[in-house]
């Protein structure tokens, strides 16, 4: 499958939580872990499992960033 999307990290599934209609997806990235909610029938369909190879796909308008305030205060 190709998207036109830039924001793609590739990460490993490292819990799966399923709701009564979502489900919970935990994927690590390097040192990071991002989470989505996605439907708990979509879920089952991929068979997502601890351990599965993913890429984390984010469609998002706007990314903010935050600077720690100590940080900030010694510059």
């Amino acid at each position: 499958m190709t998207l036109a999307v830039r924001n793609q990290l590739e990460g490993t599934v490292e819990d799966v939580q399923l709701g009564s209609i979502l489900a919970h997806i935990t994927v690590r990235v390097g040192e990071h872990l991002v989470e989505s909610v996605i439907a708990r029938r979509r879920a089952e369909e991929m068979k997502l499992k601890k351990g599965d190879r993913v890429k984390a796909v984010i469609k998002s308008s706007e990314v903010m960033l935050l600077q720690d305030q100590a940080k900030l205060a010694s510059v």
